[in-house]
Order: structure tokens, then sequence, then C-alpha cells
């Protein structure tokens, strides 16, 4: 057999499902990697080991007690699988951080939602994985410990704000981990760590991970090194019986249950699809940028992929309302306005959070509801224009993996700056975001679908230089659609 490590996914679980081995072995070779690369790779802020070996020894437990008869099918899906979780979804009896020295540091009393799912489908929680503060940023730097870093090149950022986890899943820590996206960041990391990242549709995963969330941004989704290995987790993260949205494989429709398998379903090959090539984005009026080379040619090579699978690809001019930048910030920041943080503690936020938390506090309801309305309206006008085609591609980024401390400031190269000895102002700091990732939230206000593929590596060949990739956008239930496509390209 391979090294633990090396196996996909899937064939991880189906060595675990046959006791090919244990979910006691997996835990304690995964641990042990954690325990070797974490130091310098920063991917985990808490690792529960102890926990984790006592419920892998459970699920061994379980395996050993099964019926004889049905041997795999008494078993739940994922089976002793190791994972661990952002560090903003509660796990009960660990601390959960949000990424911040503001609040207190106390352990969950019961698993969140997208814990409580994962865990009734069998998986080994290893620990919590590095994000940003309040998962605010397109980068896991915080001021509780240190940054996460890119396996391919430490000196650059992960991503975020489920940058550690993308890491983890990168250098091998994990198999494949859950994530998830209010503004692309569960496909910024996969980008930026050269991942399949899938983002679902609004409504269909009860995540349950985001507390004032006005504008619906965030889902749960899967960070994984391939289609196969995403479809598995999602196949864990959605009930039975769940609206999906139109029928699979298709570009409109009505809405039907959830596949019986989107494992299965991946596998398969897409119908030949009309794509539209877009590099608009509604941050182009505030922000204006230039992609950097390296996105275009990711764009070019996923194009040329596309069009060798038999798809036809064309230009896709999309209109985007000038206000969209105001109002999104507005619904993203609504959140951190209202949490709640001791005014003694308010200093310990890092300059954007503290930045973005008054700004809230000031605005007052009524200027929440109108950029809610306004999102409403931009939703319906993008949809429609999306419509036109069955799949939308972009860059997944404007820029390469940018360097850890570049967002607040931070020196280049290898250490660790601490985010108070930072000089850039919050907005500078969140226009540079805007500017590295203008793809992606529009799709969060939208309720799309939308998956990243690193289909271009700087250095020429898969694992040179750093990765880039694209980013597919779906309409509504369009999740195994958009698996099968990245299947096809052999992801």
């Amino acid at each position: 057999m391979a090294e633990i490590h090396d196996l996909s996914a899937v064939a991880l679980r189906d060595a675990l499902r046959s006791g090919e081995l244990s979910a006691r072995q997996a835990a304690e070779h995964f641990l042990d990697r954690i325990t070797g690369q974490n130091p310098h790779l920063g991917a985990f802020i808490t690792i529960t080991a102890d926990k984790a070996l006592s419920d892998a020894d459970a699920a061994d437990s379980r395996f050993a007690s099964r019926p004889r008869s049905g041997r795999c099918e008494s078993l739940p899906p994922l089976h002793g699988m190791p994972v661990a979780f952002k560090d903003l979804t509660d796990v009960a009896g660990v601390i959960t951080t949000h990424g911040s020295a503001a609040i207190e540091h106390r352990p969950a009393a019961a698993d969140g939602t997208l814990a409580a799912t994962l865990k009734a489908a069998g998986v080994v929680s290893l620990g919590k994985t590095q994000v940003p503060e309040f998962g605010l940023t397109a980068y896991s730097e915080n001021r509780i410990a240190p940054p996460s870093r890119n396996p391919w090149a430490l000196s650059r950022s992960s991503g975020g704000s489920s940058g550690g986890s993308a890491a983890a899943v990168a250098a091998g820590l994990l198999p494949f981990a859950p994530g998830s996206d209010g503004g692309g960041f569960i496909r910024i990391p996969a980008a930026a760590c050269g991942l399949v990242g899938l983002k679902p549709g609004r409504g269909l995963i009860p995540s349950g991970e985001s507390t004032g969330d006005p504008a619906r941004l965030v889902v749960a989704g899967p960070l994984a090194r391939s289609a196969a290995d995403a479809a598995l987790m999602l196949d864990a993260l959605v009930p039975p019986g769940t609206a999906a949205g139109p029928p699979t494989g298709t570009a409109a429709g009505t809405a039907t249950p959830r596949p019986e398998s989107y494992l299965r379903l991946a596998a398969q090959e897409p119908p030949r699809l009309r794509i539209g090539i877009s590099l608009d984005s509604p941050w182009q009026a505030v922000f204006p940028f230039t992609p950097e080379p390296e996105a275009l040619d990711a764009l070019r090579a996923g194009v040329a992929l596309l069009e060798a699978a038999g798809h036809e690809t064309g230009e896709a001019r999309i209109r985007y309302d000038n206000r969209y930048a105001a109002a999104f910030t507005t619904a993203w920041t609504a959140g951190v306005g209202s949490a709640r943080i001791l005014p003694h503690r308010e200093a310990l936020l890092t300059p954007l959070t503290r930045t973005f938390r008054q700004r809230a506090r000031q605005r007052g309801p009524a200027r929440l509801a109108e950029a809610l309305a306004f999102l409403r309206q931009f939703e319906r006008d993008t949809v429609a224009q999306f419509s036109a085609w069955d799949l939308i591609l972009t860059p997944s980024l404007a820029q390469t993996p940018r360097p850890v401390g570049w967002f607040t400031g931070g020196a280049h190269g290898d250490g660790y700056w601490p985010a108070a000895e930072r000089t850039t102002d919050a907005d500078e700091d969140y226009r540079k975001q805007c500017e590295f990732a203008p793809w992606s939230s529009p799709v969060n206000v939208c309720g799309l679908p939308a998956i990243s593929i690193p289909v271009h590596w700087t250095g020429g060949a898969p694992g040179t230089g750093l990765p880039m990739g694209i980013q597919l956008v779906g309409p509504l239930g369009s999740e195994a659609l958009l698996l099968q496509v990245a299947g096809q390209l052999g992801f």
C-alpha cells in the first residue's frame, strides 16, 4: 500500500471500511505528520490528539462489532476518516478561538451543525485549523497563532478564510477537509494551494456556521485533492431529500431531491456545455485591477482543457451595478458589528476588524436593509445574465498567492510578523483583498455553486512553482455538474 497520506480520500475510505487500515492507524499517521510539519506550516491552531485517538478507538470498536452480514453497510459513510475543522466551527470540548485575541477562549459546550453532521458520518476530528479573525479575510493570519503558510512556498499565504484547512490538505496532513465560504473562502485557498474547492449553492447544506450573516452568504463545502474526493465529502454534508435546484447535468429546470450519490455522478461524463468566459467584476468600479499574467495563463489553460473536452467557449459580457462594493461590504461586515466583545478588549482586534466593527455599528439597521435589498436585485440581474450560458468561467484569482504579511504591510520573506507590528490600514488591506480575488464574492451574493480547479502551475509542470486555478460558476443545483467537469479535466 502507498503511504497513507498519499491515498486519495476515496481510497482511504475504502481501506478503512474494508479493515485494511484501522481508524487508529490513520489517525496516528496524520497526527505524526501534523506534529512534524505544523510548526513551519501553521495550518493548525489546536491539535486534539488524545481525543482523536479515543474517537478512532471507538470507531475501530464499532468496526469489530459490526454484523457479519452487510459488513460495510452498517458503518457510517466516512467511518474513521480523519478531518479537522476551521477554528470558526464549534467542536464539543474544544476551544473555538474565531482567530481572535479579543474574545474569551472557552471550550464549546456542543458541536456546531457542521461538526455534528460530519461526526454523524463517522469522521475523527484531529483539531482546529488556522483562520483569520472572525473569518473576515482572504488570508489566514491573526494575533493568536502563527500564520497559515502555503505548502508550495512557505513564504506565501495559503489564502483564507479556510487557509489552514487548505494548507493541511495540500501538505498531506489531512485527506480532505470541510471549509466555509462567505466571499470566496473555500475557492481562494483552494486556488492558492492547488486543490479542488467546491462552494455549494445557497441552502443545500445546513452548515449553521455563521451568525450575523443577513445576506446569507456563507455555505460549507469541501476542500480536496480531486473532484471525487470533494464529492465524497459532499455526500456526507448534504442531507438526503435536500432540494438541489435544477436536475443534475442540466443548466435549467425545477428543484429536485439531492442525487443519490455525488461521488457516483462525479465519475460520469458531463454533457457538452456552452461556457462563457468573463473577466468582468463588480469590484472594478471601486478598485480597478489588472489580472497578473499568471492568472491569464491559468484562464487560457482552462479554456484549452475545456475545448479539448468538447465544450464550446465564448466571451460573456457581464454588466454589474457600480453600487455593489458598498452594499457587499455593508452586508459582509454586519456580523462583526454585532459580535459580543467587551469594551476593554476592543484594542485586541486587528486593525481591519476594529475598523469594520466601528463602521458597522455606526450604519444602523436602515443602511443594512438598503444594502440587502440592493444585493437581492443584484442577484436577480446577475443570475439572469449568467443564464445565457451553461457555466461561467473566470480565473480563480487575479494574482499569484501573496507573500505572508503582504495584505497587512508586513515584510516579505520567511519570518512571522505579528499583526500588531504591521502598518497597512484597514482600507488598504481590504483593497488588496478585493483586487486579489475580484470574482469570488458575487457568486456568494447570487447563491450559486462554484468550483475552483487547479489547472496551471507557474513553474510549467504540476507541483512546480505556484498553483493557479480557474473558477466555474453554475446555476442552482449544478454541484454534480461542476464536479463532473473537474473530473473530466483530470482533477
